[in-house]
């Protein structure tokens, strides 16, 4: 019985200084973590979100962001952590934050921006993840839980470690919040924009946007910034009420919306798909700065990274990698990828791949009470060691590994002009000559028919808005 008491105190001692005080609210709760943890979260997967997108090459954007950051983390309620601001080289619309001071940008969300009161709103709501530690109460093993994940699709959790970094950098950025913390950090972005003296009300322009691109898509194709964070129906409304009230709180006379010198800021981004990092067009995937292609297997998710292409069906049965060794001999290569996953060896050859030197190993592991087999080809091309490891259960092997062969025995090097000249789209800002609305104008400038309601949602507009001679607006151009 005194055993028990003395359990009874350690528990509630072991709460009470688990318990701290929320930023936010002021409220005492449970979190199990310290900020010292809560930073490492961060800091140890920032290397992984970099790994799978890249950092977008733009030194004056990543400056503005990072500058603009850290002006809005002093007014935030934790001005005391250190923050990072990055911009993603990707295309996907989404923006989202890690514990400890870690904050995302995608170049795709950039471009959808129409003012720095927008993108403020959004910058505001992502530090609001950090202030108010939505992230910690997810606990840190629930943020980089082995999921085994491939572009959304789920493989078996024994063929997840052979996966590319950007299978982890993938879970994170399936994190989700519930509502109340959406909600709550709507708030915050609009009280840290609105501080900064920006027109917080264009957050809810923001959603708007966001939301009718949903809708011209279909829900499949709803922005990730949005099927990341859950939108209830009033939630623009709520930012208006909400933005008013700072507005007179902090008796802002002319809040800054800043349209035109964002745009500036802007123009020239990289739009969609950037083909030169690699491209999947007939069902193969090209690479014109490295200048190689192979085919994809049939109906395959495939996601591309600067580390990576990772490939599966939708079953989740096989998993097909692509990536570059870091050896640069053959037979190195092949040593460090058995020693690397912990492989028994079953076979190995020497091949040629059009001409190309190379190496095969079929090979084996046993792991979680199932039988792993990989077959791996290594093959020499320029100055790399390229190297794909098609992988699935012993089970179902047989019914995967033609698929395998398909791709790796048509690797070979890419000699088409048009696919090694291919250049990524980018945002053009350009001044209305004329004054009319959106859709004849932008006819006039001789864009395509099916892109005019994409640039008008790039624009926050309607094609029927009636745009004034001398405004800036945004078009896609090379």
């Amino acid at each position: 019985m005194r055993g028990f008491s003395l359990l009874g105190y350690c528990l509630v001692a072991f709460f009470i200084f688990s318990c701290s005080r929320n930023p936010v609210t002021g409220k005492k709760e449970l979190v199990l973590m310290s900020e010292k943890q809560e930073v490492a979260i961060g800091k140890e997967a920032d290397p992984q979100i970099t790994a799978t997108y890249g950092v977008y090459d733009n030194p004056d954007l990543q400056a503005f962001i990072q500058t603009k950051g850290d002006a809005m983390a002093k007014v935030s309620h934790r001005s005391g952590l250190e923050y990072h601001f990055k911009i993603l080289d990707s295309p996907v619309v989404n923006a989202f934050a890690l514990p400890g001071g870690y904050v995302y940008f995608t170049r795709g969300i950039m471009a959808h921006f129409n003012s720095e009161a927008e993108f403020a709103g959004v910058l505001g709501h992502e530090i609001g993840h950090i202030t108010a530690r939505h992230g910690v109460k997810q606990h840190r093993n629930r943020l980089l839980g082995q999921l085994g994940l491939v572009a959304g699709v789920v493989v078996f959790p024994e063929l997840g470690q052979f996966a590319g970094e950007a299978s982890q950098g993938l879970q994170l950025l399936l994190l989700k919040f519930g509502r109340d913390a959406e909600r709550q950090s709507d708030d915050l972005g609009v009280e840290y924009s609105s501080h900064l003296g920006y027109d917080a009300s264009e957050l809810a322009d923001f959603f708007t946007t966001l939301e009718r691109q949903g809708e011209v898509a279909g829900q499949a194709s709803l922005p990730s910034f949005l099927s990341t964070h859950p939108s209830p129906e009033d939630r623009s409304q709520a930012v208006l009420v909400e933005a008013q009230l700072w507005m007179e709180k902090l008796n802002l006379q002319d809040p800054k919306v800043e349209r035109e010198a964002y745009l500036k800021r802007i123009d020239g981004l990289v739009y969609g798909e950037d083909p030169r990092q690699g491209f999947i067009e007939g069902g193969k995937f090209y690479h014109p700065k490295l200048r190689f292609s192979f085919p994809i297997p049939p109906d395959w998710t495939c996601i591309n990274s600067p580390t990576s292409v990772d490939m599966a069906p939708e079953n989740g049965e096989a998993l097909l990698t692509f990536s570059l060794s870091s050896k640069d001999t053959l037979e190195k290569a092949a040593t460090e990828l058995v020693k690397k996953y912990d492989l028994e060896l079953i076979n190995h050859k020497e091949i040629r791949i059009h001409g190309l030197k190379g190496l095969a190993l079929e090979a084996g592991k046993q792991q979680d009470n199932m039988v792993v087999r990989v077959l791996a080809y290594l093959i020499q091309y320029g100055d790399h060691i390229y190297q794909f490891l098609g992988v699935s259960q012993s089970s179902n092997f047989d019914n995967y590994v033609n698929l395998f062969l398909e791709s790796m025995r048509n690797f070979r090097e890419l000699t088409d002009p048009d696919k090694l000249n291919r250049m990524p789209k980018r945002i053009q800002v350009i001044t209305v000559a004329e004054s009319g609305n959106l859709e004849s104008i932008l006819k006039g400038l001789g864009m395509p028919p099916l892109k005019l309601e994409e640039i008008a949602l790039l624009n926050g507009m309607s094609l029927s808005d009636q745009i004034q001679k001398g405004t800036l607006i945004k078009i896609i151009g090379q």
